[in-house]
């Protein structure tokens, strides 16, 4: 090889270039998350608020769902192609979708059409993203050095940290140079339009890149697949390695890696009333003196192991979660915190009264004095537990000792119910504010070092999960389907488990008025994850990686 093939293939160019381009194909996904807010306003404006912000998280939910498929397809030009031209091409995909929700009409403009449209380019970023990950985490590892595979993988583990930092970053400048208002009416579009020069400089470092010695290596021999999809899943031997890899490590690693970065600014910003810009500063100061450990704890995997890291990084974050949050809650909101202490709120209907406040289409009227008792508690992010009354009683709210009856306005008309709503909301808000309740968090009472201590030990489960996974994935299965193999259980893990998570828990969170509920949908997946790869996964470290 001469000089500059040299260069081009060493080390440090190798992970570089992986992951680099990676960093701009998370920073394409996330910002939708990092918007989700906005993205209710433009495109879902035709439906309540509950159901707006739950619309939104289904289509960024949408992303992941297609994940798997993304992973099939490209897995298997992975294996066929090679690793180099196949997430070429899924980086491009990423791109130009990520640049056309920049230009795209609202609803208010072409209507329905607007979410349609949103949730087409949701499902190519998805489905080019579910090839990404596979080809750069393989690409790397087949250049990796024995005993320094984790090490060098978790580069590309930080990737995905990065990704969503620098959308943090690019949203905090856009709204700080801006103003609010200007950034609520268009500046939003600008983070989204900035990805084609992110495009521009991913594809040129990319371009630069040598095949993967391992994959040239089996070109040259004639011993590449000539069917990934059958060799993979349509044979037993391998398709028990997909099974336990979803099941005992990529299905705790994706919900222990949501809670820690998503979830926990969905809570801080919808549940917490924390000022958006505040939230995703202090977002990304967590995980700028988080993203270290990732290489930390990918070193630390080529001493001791792969599995014992990610084990334990789900069982600790099962067993510490419900603290953790209620911590964060009393250090970002002390006035909830000590209202919800002093001032209990309970909602008193019948049950058959209340209905699941989920409508996609925007037609449900939900005026029963449950519904609007519910609804208002939810909009105004405080906790309430549920007592059963019964049946015809009308809704009342108890907030601590004094009983407050809702508005009834099943028997009035939509122009007549949206009035007295509107007259009893402003009642009502007066009533929380009398019993301690804040309408958003106080910057000034907030604890800001303890809440990002505590989102940094958030992102520290993260780290330990997430670090040595690519490793870990790459080591289990046979060079010649390692592509096909290894990315559909990530995906399967990290596109619906993890993907799905913020939808799931705030689902859960509106339905029982708790909002700590939705934290055992992770929980329960996490320690899932920790008895099946206790039992079943063997420990792959030091495996050869070449045949």
């Amino acid at each position: 090889m001469t000089a500059a093939g040299e260069t081009r293939g060493s080390s440090a160019t190798v992970i570089a270039g992986a992951s680099v381009g990676t960093v701009f194909e998370w920073y394409d996904f996330y910002l939708y998350g990092s918007l989700a807010g906005f993205i209710t306003t433009h495109f879902f404006s035709g439906v309540n608020e509950t159901t707006g912000y739950i619309f939104a998280l289904l289509a960024f939910a949408a992303g992941f769902a297609v994940r798997p498929f993304g992973a099939i397809v490209f897995g298997r030009l992975g294996d066929l192609w090679g690793r180099k031209n196949t997430f070429l091409v899924t980086m491009l995909l990423m791109g130009i979708s990520t640049f056309t929700v920049g230009l795209l009409p609202d609803y208010a403009t072409i209507g329905v059409a607007a979410p349609i449209l949103l949730i087409t380019l949701r499902l190519v970023q998805g489905l080019a993203l579910g090839g990404e990950y596979g080809g750069a985490a393989t690409y790397v590892a087949e250049h990796s050095p024995p005993g320094k595979r984790g090490l060098y993988t978790s580069w590309i583990q930080t990737t995905a940290t990065f990704g969503l930092f620098l959308s943090l970053i690019v949203v905090i400048a856009v709204r700080t140079n801006i103003g609010e208002d200007a950034f609520k009416a268009w500046g939003w579009r600008i983070p989204f339009l900035v990805s084609a020069l992110l495009l521009g400089v991913s594809l040129w470092i990319r371009l630069r890149l040598n095949e993967s010695p391992v994959f040239q290596k089996m070109v040259d021999e004639g011993t590449t697949s000539k069917n990934p999809l059958t060799e993979s899943f349509g044979r037993w031997p391998n398709l028990k390695l997909v099974i336990l890899a979803l099941l005992g490590l990529t299905a705790g690693q994706a919900v222990v890696w949501y809670t820690g970065q998503f979830y926990a600014l969905f809570f801080l910003e919808k549940m917490l009333k924390v000022d958006g810009v505040l939230t995703n500063g202090l977002v990304a100061l967590a995980l700028l003196l988080g993203t270290p450990f990732f290489l930390v704890f990918g070193w630390l995997s080529d001493k001791v192991g792969r599995k014992p890291i990610i084990l334990a990084g789900c069982l600790i974050a099962a067993l510490t979660y419900f603290p953790i949050f209620k911590a964060l809650t009393a250090a970002a909101n002390p006035q909830l915190a000590a209202a919800s202490a002093s001032a209990p709120v309970t909602v008193v209907a019948d049950p058959a009264s209340c209905t699941f406040q989920f409508d996609p289409v925007g037609k449900a009227a939900f005026t029963s004095g449950c519904d609007v008792a519910k609804s208002a508690l939810a909009t105004a992010g405080v906790s309430y537990a549920n007592q059963a009354a019964p049946a015809g009683t009308p809704a009342v709210i108890r907030i601590g000792a004094r009983e407050i009856a809702s508005l009834e306005g099943s028997a009035l008309s939509k122009a007549d119910f949206k009035a007295a709503k509107a007259a009893w909301t402003k009642g009502f808000a007066a009533d929380l504010k009398a019993a301690g309740y804040p309408a958003k968090a106080d910057a000034a009472k907030m604890n800001k070092p303890l809440v990002v201590a505590l989102l940094w030990l958030l992102v520290i489960y993260v780290t330990m999960v997430y670090g040595p996974i690519a490793a870990a994935l790459v080591e289990m299965f046979p060079a010649r389907i390692r592509y096909t193999s290894m990315s559909l259980p990530y995906h399967l893990g990290n596109g619906w488990l993890g993907g799905f998570l913020p939808t799931t828990a705030f689902a859960m969170v509106a339905a029982t008025g708790n909002i700590y509920y939705g934290l055992w949908y992770p929980i329960g997946v996490a320690a899932f994850t920790a008895v099946v790869g206790f039992f079943f996964v063997k420990e792959m470290n030091g495996n050869r990686i070449e045949d």
